[in-house]
């Protein structure tokens, strides 16, 4: 599918007067899956998997508030909290109560506080979404072990409002090379792709204002790095050693925090599994969301 082609298909749901673009594929199968993009890109960086998971799931893909084809209001508050009420209302407006959840980079965090609040609903007794199971690609889960681009840390500054709105597609290149595994390098178009992704929409204006994770990874570090090992949703951590964001470091520390970990490691793959490695991503997670249907 190309690109414009998931836009042209694509679903709008309302949350908070924003728009949310959404995919949606295999509405007749009973397992339902949700996948939860990285930063600073969208729901297209599933579209390599997206055919071969929708003949076994009913998925659902969204743009979150302030990427891709979504609503990007220069003053919206972008929190991981929204993002999760917005994930848990788009998934009770569809009337989907048990979710298998796939998620990368930034979305790590969101589906980390998916599982901190199935915790508390358990604990207090009350209703909502069933998580089934959780797989993770690359991305911050443990905010001391994350090491954010030089990029990062001056959008997330007072320079990030100054500095962003010159940045160009050539910087995007460049910033993108160096976390892709050096085999499995960005092609032109998708550069061409991620760059439309962000710059959609006015888009530029909000990266500096989404970037804020990183802070709320700091504020919240307890909470969600103590569901990693406090969840009894079956969970598997799919790693590309050669990222230097998140890569074999973050692998490791997962190995040695939660009980009985699972974790597949693909040595020479960089921060985008799911774009460098999708046939061995697929794999990996078939193999084991299997157990748990």
């Amino acid at each position: 599918m190309e690109i414009h082609t998931w836009k042209q298909t694509g679903r709008i749901y309302t949350h908070n007067q924003q728009a949310v673009f959404y995919q949606e594929t295999g509405q007749e199968r009973p397992h339902k899956l949700l996948l939860i993009h990285g930063f600073p890109t969208a729901s297209w960086d599933w579209s390599k998997i997206w055919a071969q998971l929708g003949k076994q799931f009913h998925v659902i893909a969204p743009d979150m508030l302030g990427f891709g084809f979504s609503g990007k209001q220069a003053r919206y508050p972008y929190s991981i909290m929204d993002q999760a009420t917005m994930h848990e209302n788009l998934l009770a407006d569809k009337r989907i109560d048990s979710i298998h959840i796939l998620a990368h980079d930034y979305g790590d965090t969101v589906a980390q506080e998916l599982l901190a609040r199935l915790q508390e609903r358990q604990k207090s007794g009350q209703k909502g979404l069933n998580i089934q199971s959780v797989c993770y690609l690359n991305g911050g889960i443990y905010p001391d072990t994350h090491r954010p681009r030089l990029i990062q840390k001056i959008l997330d500054s007072p320079l990030g409002k100054i500095i962003w709105p010159v940045m160009s597609k050539s910087n995007l290149r460049r910033t993108f090379k160096r976390i892709f595994g050096a085999n499995t390098q960005p092609t032109e178009q998708e550069i061409d792709e991620f760059w439309h992704l962000i710059t959609h929409n006015n888009g530029k204006r909000v990266i500096p204002r989404t970037i804020g994770y990183m802070r709320e990874r700091q504020q919240h570090f307890h909470r969600w790095v103590n569901i990693l090992r406090e969840t009894s949703v079956p969970s598997r951590l799919i790693n590309g050693t050669d990222d230097p964001i998140s890569g074999r470091h973050v692998a490791q520390r997962y190995l040695d925090d939660v009980p009985n970990p699972d974790v597949i490691l693909l040595e020479g793959i960089g921060h985008y599994p799911n774009v460098e490695a999708p046939k061995q991503v697929l794999t990996h997670y078939l193999s084991f969301v299997s157990q748990h249907l």
